[in-house]
């Protein structure tokens, strides 16, 4: 079959590859009809991510039509028209069953390496590295999914594929980021980063009830979205010291609550963005945390940071300020299971439609055109779908 593999820094290829079989009676088998390029694909692909491996297939955004399923499986049939979220859970550990679906026991089978880094395993994640389990991607014509009786969620109205594709991942990233901030009505929220998880974390903090959301970015086209789509005020960064237009806009006291939907790839401005390339050129830290930093100043005190965004490894954080603020802290990969069914219900209710992030509809063929468009910013390209 094709596929979208990586080969190194910035080098996704075409390839062709073996078409994946069954390997456990809990297997599904899924014809993909549709697949998406993520932001923290972009990670990958600037090779950020330990552990990925030459010929590594990507991509954890895909929906289609089951075409095989495992002796065991008992919720899906063959014909079953799926979206396949981005982590796999087995459902039945600990933390499966206290819906941290994020943080799985045993979906990892490379657990021990995650151990030796973060000192224990999340689950495992479809085509981010062998860290996360060396799981075959999604941006392809088949993928084997795991566990299928706990992933997939059937589509079983008439919604566009390109309406229901982010349940995938983004959509309920954005949803859980803006859940994790605890907003109470009146709240004033910030968003830092207005990609595709950026604007889903607006459109959520919108439905939670927020007062007013401030979406923060330096990119014209994405920043317009934010406003027509999401009622946000915007702030491009590029134009304005983040900081005072924040104390301007709330009085003085800061956002009540934060939001970092860019995470270890930030492009900073002024000598702290500088220092954080200068030390991670020298290998003193993983991740280039200017957002984190910048969210940590600007909330009020008592206020909740939430973090979608993807970090790496090591980072340098002003843990002090966050402590003597009294600022809660709460990030993680999104527990996806829990938030299938309620957020499917959302779009079929006509609350949300997700497509409005589509900027590029495209063949696998243009996949590797399209990251290198999508990380260089260019032709306004904000969300990158593609049809094996």
């Amino acid at each position: 079959m094709r596929a979208l593999t990586w080969h190194g820094e910035k080098d996704v290829r075409v390839s062709e590859v073996p078409r994946p079989e069954i390997v456990e009676p809990t297997d599904a088998i899924v014809e993909i009809t549709a697949t998406a390029i993520c932001g923290s694909d972009l990670h990958l692909y600037n090779d950020r991510m330990p552990g990925m491996r030459e010929g590594d297939v990507l991509g954890h955004e895909p929906m289609g039509e089951v075409i095989e399923v495992g002796d065991e499986v008992e919720s899906l049939e063959v014909g079953d028209r799926v979206v396949v979220p981005f982590t796999i859970s087995c459902g039945s550990c600990w933390f499966c069953e206290e819906d941290l679906y994020s943080l799985c026991d045993n979906s990892n089978p490379n657990a021990e390496m995650a151990r030796k880094m973060m000192g224990q395993s999340p689950a495992g994640l479809f085509g981010y590295s062998h860290l996360l389990g060396g799981y075959a991607g999604g941006q392809a014509e088949y993928l084997r999914v795991p566990y299928a009786d706990v992933g997939p969620i059937k589509i079983e109205s008439d919604v566009s594929d390109e309406e229901v594709l982010f349940l995938s991942d983004v959509f309920p990233t954005g949803y859980m980021a803006a859940e994790n901030a605890d907003i109470e009505p009146e709240d004033t929220v910030a968003v830092w980063g207005c990609g595709p998880v950026g604007q889903f974390a607006i459109q959520s903090a919108q439905m939670m009830g927020a007062n007013q959301v401030i979406a923060i970015d330096r990119v014209p086209e994405r920043l317009e979205m934010a406003g027509e789509h999401g009622d946000a005020e915007t702030i491009n960064y590029e134009h304005a010291d983040v900081y005072d237009r924040l104390m301007s806009m709330t009085g003085g006291r800061g956002p009540d609550r934060c939001i970092d939907a860019v995470g270890t790839e930030a492009h900073g401005t002024g000598l702290d963005g500088v220092s954080d390339r200068v030390k991670e050129g020298a290998k003193l830290q993983d991740d280039r945390p200017y957002v984190l930093r910048e969210a940590i100043k600007c909330c009020r005190k008592g206020g909740t940071l939430s973090v979608p965004g993807v970090y790496l490894g090591r980072a340098n954080v002003p843990f002090g300020p966050l402590m003597n603020k009294a600022l809660t802290v709460k990030t993680g990969q999104t527990h996806m299971q829990r938030y299938l069914d309620p957020l499917l219900g959302k779009i079929e209710e006509d609350e949300i439609d997700p497509s409005f992030i589509i900027s590029h509809q495209v063949g696998l063929e243009d996949g590797p055109e399209m990251y290198q468009t999508f990380n260089d910013k260019e032709d306004d390209c904000i969300k990158v779908v593609m049809t094996p």
